[in-house]
């Protein structure tokens, strides 16, 4: 195994790094500002962003095979990983760069499973960044950890398809510019139980389709979102909008899970790393009992510790990245079921320690402590909770 950057990785994350630092950090504080005080998700100034990284060729970064036609750069896992992770630093920076969750991992759903005629309707938008889509699975009445369990009704009625169900913490379903929904829900009832669910695209717009109240995490917005609640009354859609063949949910479900999962680990690192560097500053500039808190072994060793975890963390989603790269995603699913629990654990380790040593400080809304310490909780349970991949791994020993 080699996890040498190629030398177009390096290139690319330098010219990443020398935007980043002139047009994204300076407006972080202005995107938060945003994001809680305005509920405005794209603020103006964000599409004068996104067109210069156009301009850069800094454009779909995340997508490592396009059709012909389509604009990106195809680099491969083991190429974004490091990209990612400087994105992960704030991280609503990957909408400048078309990089944001949950778009791209429904990219790659619609690449390997959308006619060529439902890829001109929904991919190509999505890959020119036109709009935004959300994926509509986790439902507040079922244990949604256990995907058999989706409950959301599809119900074949000649040429059309009635969707009724409710779902929740979709991510991004109230963005303004969020025009249609990925939706997983049950078209057999009585089929085997690996082929009891399709995914159907439905237009925002629908009849029937109605957004509820948002879906905070211990009161942490994601920066692609809104979170809300969405709900399915009688929705109509044609036949011809289902992502693939009937009873092909899980399937379609599994192309953009991957992705997600190893995107959303990458990210992770890129947190971390900036969770240490906030210590570092914030124990050099605090003093109790007489002592600057860096000098405290306490302290010390928590900063230890995350860099430990850190060096772990990149480690395995290297190794992970090279593997989905050489052999596939079906090839490393215990890898990807492994890099997930281990660095979802190490993240919110590391954001707890960053609360400690921020104190009360670190709870206060906007403060990027406060986000990570929210956001890395979550991780444990989105995309799979640790008990579930953790008991296919336990499985494959």
């Amino acid at each position: 195994m080699d996890f040498a950057m190629s030398e177009r990785a390096r290139e690319m994350l330098d010219l990443l790094r020398d935007f980043a630092e002139r047009e994204i950090v300076p407006r972080n504080r202005d995107m938060v500002r945003s994001v809680r005080l305005d509920g405005v998700f794209d603020p103006p100034w964000l599409d004068e962003l996104r067109e210069q990284a156009r301009e850069l060729g800094l454009w779909n970064m995340a997508m490592t095979e396009l059709d012909d036609g389509y604009e990106g750069t195809c680099m491969s896992n083991l190429d974004y990983a490091p990209v990612a992770e400087y994105l992960g630093r704030i991280l609503w920076s990957s909408k400048v760069f078309n990089c944001q969750w949950p778009d791209v991992p429904n990219m790659v759903a619609l690449q390997k499973y959308a006619t060529p005629e439902q890829k001109d309707r929904w991919l190509r938008p999505l890959i020119d960044g036109e709009y935004h889509t959300a994926f509509a699975m986790t439902e507040p009445a079922v244990a949604s950890s256990d995907a058999t369990n989706i409950a959301t009704r599809i119900r074949r009625d000649g040429d059309e398809y009635v969707i009724d169900g409710a779902k929740w913490y979709i991510t991004g379903a109230a963005h303004p510019n969020c025009q249609s929904y990925m939706v997983l829900g049950m078209t057999d009832p009585d089929g085997p139980t690996n082929g009891q669910h399709s995914i159907v695209m439905v237009s925002r717009d629908t009849p029937g389709v109605s957004i509820g109240r948002r879906n905070s995490f211990f009161g942490f917005v994601e920066p692609n979102g809104p979170a809300n609640e969405v709900r399915f009354e009688n929705v109509r859609v044609p036949v011809e909008d289902r992502i693939g063949e009937e009873g092909d949910g899980f399937r379609v479900a599994q192309a953009r899970l991957a992705p997600a999962r190893l995107h959303h680990c990458m990210r992770a690192v890129g947190q971390s790393e900036l969770l240490v560097e906030l210590m570092v500053a914030r124990a050099a500039e605090r003093s109790t009992f007489g002592k600057r808190l860096d000098e405290y072994d306490s302290i010390q060793f928590e900063i230890g510790r995350s860099r430990v975890d850190i060096e772990q963390m990149r480690l395995l989603t290297q190794k992970t990245a090279w593997k989905v790269d050489e052999e596939g995603d079906k090839a490393a699913f215990r890898d990807l079921a492994v890099l997930k629990v281990g660095v979802a654990q190490a993240y919110f380790r590391i954001a707890e320690r960053a609360v400690q040593v921020f104190g009360a400080g670190a709870g206060d809304e906007g403060n990027p402590v406060s986000d990570a310490f929210a956001w890395s909780r979550a991780f444990r349970i989105g995309d799979g909770p640790d008990e579930v991949h953790l008991r296919s791994i336990a499985k494959r020993e």
